[in-house]
C-alpha cells in the first residue's frame, strides 16, 4: 500500500480539516475531514466500499484506525443516536468520539483521513424536530464532520419535510446522509417511488445528501433471517437516483457473506458500509464466521474463543450481569457501557489482544472485501486540487422548488405506495 509522503500530508492537513476541527484540536496531527471527500475518493477509485466503524468502544476505534492505515484506506467512524446521543448505552457518544479519534489518531500516529459522522440521528416526531434544532449544533462544535437525520420512522412526507427543516443546522461543508426506509430486514423493503420522492424533494431545496441509506433486506445487530442484502434492489434504486448523484450507505452488514458484501461493491454505487456488531463481538473474543456473525452453540448462547478478546473471567461477569438482565443476542450490545472501564482496566496483553482482533477483521473487510485500498491518497490529492476543506459540489439543482411546497409534499405523498412494515425496536 503507498504511503502519503509526509510533506503532502502536511498540506493537506493545513487545508482539509474544517473550522470546528481547528478550532478545538489546533495542534492536532488528524486528518480529520468531511466525508464528502471519503465518497468523491470511493467512486474514483470505482467499486470501492470504506467501513463506517460504529465506535461501540475505544478497542473499535483503535482497531480499525490501524487497519486502515495499513491499507492505506479513508476511514469513517460514527457512533449512532441511540448508541451514542443522550440516552446512550455506549460510552462512547456523539460529544466526545471527535476527542477520541482525534487523540488516537495523535498516539498511534495515523495519517489517513477520517471522518466523524453522527449515524442515525433519529426524528420520529415533532418533538425530536424540536430538541434537534439545539442538539445537532452542539454535536457539530464537539467535533463531527457528517450526519444522518434518519426521520424514516415517519411517513414518507414527514420524513422529507423534517429533513428539509433541520438542514439549515448543518454546516454546508458537512457531508450529509439521508434514509428513505427503516432498517428491519425483509420487512417493509425500500422502493423506487420512495427513494426518488425523498431525493427529488430534497433536490428541489437544494439540498445534496451525499448518501442515502435503505431498507435493502438487512437488519442491525445479528443477522438471523436468511434475508440478506437484496443486491438487485439496491442497484435498481441507485440507477433510478443516477441523475442526483447520491451514493448508497450501505447498513446491517454484518450479517451478510463476504460474497455478497463484494456485490453491493461492484453492482451498486455504494460507498459507505456500516459495521457495528461485528466489530463488538470481535473485540470481545467471540467466535464468528468469515463475515462477523456471531456463532451460537445449541443453546442459543454466545461461544468465547479461549484466550482471546476478554479475559475469561470478565466474559463471565458480563454474561453474569446480561442474565440478570434478561438480555440475550443483539441485546448484549447494552454491556458496553457497564463494562466500558472493567475492560481498560485489564492488562496490557489482554486489551491490546482485543484490538489486534478488531485490526485483523478491519483489514481483510477493507482490503478483500470493499477495495478500498489507497483510497486516503485519492482523498488527499482532493484536498489539495480543492484547496479547501469542502470540495467542489458534486449534484446540481434539477427540481422546481415551487413543486415542492409543503402542501405540494404532502399531496404527492398521498400517491405513494410503500409498506413501513411492523412497528419495533429497530434503532442503531
Amino acid at each position: 500500500m503507498t504511503k502519503i509522503p509526509d510533506a503532502i500530508f502536511k498540506q493537506a492537513l493545513n487545508i482539509g480539516r474544517p473550522p470546528n476541527i481547528k478550532k478545538l484540536f489546533p495542534n492536532s496531527k488528524a486528518l480529520i475531514i468531511s466525508g464528502k471527500f471519503i465518497d468523491m475518493a470511493m467512486l474514483t477509485k470505482g467499486n470501492a466500499i470504506t467501513i463506517a466503524a460504529n465506535a461501540r468502544s475505544s478497542f473499535v476505534i483503535r482497531g480499525v484506525l490501524k487497519a486502515a492505515q495499513r491499507v492505506n484506506s479513508a476511514l469513517i467512524i460514527e457512533i449512532a443516536k441511540s448508541e451514542g446521543g443522550s440516552d446512550a448505552y455506549c460510552s462512547t457518544n456523539y460529544w466526545n468520539i471527535a476527542r477520541r479519534v482525534d487523540a488516537f489518531c495523535n498516539e498511534l500516529n495515523i495519517t489517513v483521513p477520517v471522518a466523524v459522522h453522527a449515524d442515525h440521528y433519529g426524528i420520529k416526531n415533532r418533538e425530536d424536530i424540536e430538541k434537534a434544532k439545539v442538539e445537532i449544533p452542539s454535536i457539530f462544535d464537539a467535533g463531527i464532520t457528517s450526519i444522518a437525520v434518519d426521520a424514516s420512522h415517519m411517513p414518507d412526507d414527514q420524513n422529507l419535510l423534517a429533513s428539509i427543516e433541520l438542514n439549515a443546522q448543518i454546516p454546508e461543508w458537512a457531508s450529509l446522509e439521508t434514509e428513505v426506509g427503516e432498517i428491519k430486514g425483509k420487512f417493509g423493503l425500500s422502493t423506487v417511488e420512495e427513494a426518488l420522492f425523498l431525493i427529488q424533494g430534497l433536490n428541489a431545496h437544494h439540498i445534496f445528501p451525499n448518501w442515502i441509506a435503505l431498507n435493502n433486506g438487512t437488519i442491525h445487530g445479528i443477522e438471523a433471517s436468511g434475508q440478506g442484502i437484496q443486491v438487485e434492489l439496491t442497484a435498481e434504486i441507485h440507477k433510478a437516483l443516477k441523475p442526483y448523484n447520491i451514493s448508497g450507505a450501505q447498513h446491517g452488514t454484518s450479517g451478510n457473506s463476504s460474497e455478497r458484501l463484494r456485490q453491493i461493491a461492484t453492482q451498486t454505487r455504494t460507498t459507505k458500509a456500516n459495521v457495528a456488531t461485528a466489530l463488538q463481538m470481535v473485540s470481545w473474543g467471540l467466535e464468528v464466521n468469515d463475515f462477523g456473525n456471531a456463532i451460537l452453540d445449541k443453546n442459543g448462547e454466545f461461544k468465547k474463543v479461549k484466550n482471546e478478546g476478554v479475559s475469561e473471567q470478565l466474559w463471565e461477569q458480563m454474561k453474569s450481569y446480561a442474565d440478570k438482565q434478561s438480555w440475550k443476542g443483539g441485546n448484549y450490545k447494552k454491556l458496553n457501557l457497564p463494562f466500558e472501564n472493567k475492560l481498560l482496566a485489564q492488562p496490557e496483553k489482554i486489551r491490546n489482544r482485543m484490538v489486534d482482533r478488531v485490526e485483523a477483521f478491519v483489514y481483510d473487510m477493507l482490503a478483500n472485501v470493499f477495495n478500498s485500498q489507497d483510497t486516503a491518497s485519492i482523498v488527499v490529492d482532493d484536498i489539495l486540487k480543492a484547496g479547501s476543506y469542502d470540495p467542489v459540489q458534486q449534484a446540481e439543482p434539477i427540481e422546481n422548488k415551487e413543486e415542492w411546497t409543503p402542501e405540494k409534499i404532502r399531496e404527492k405523498a398521498k400517491s405513494i405506495t410503500s409498506d413501513k412494515g411492523p412497528d419495533g425496536d429497530f434503532d442503531d
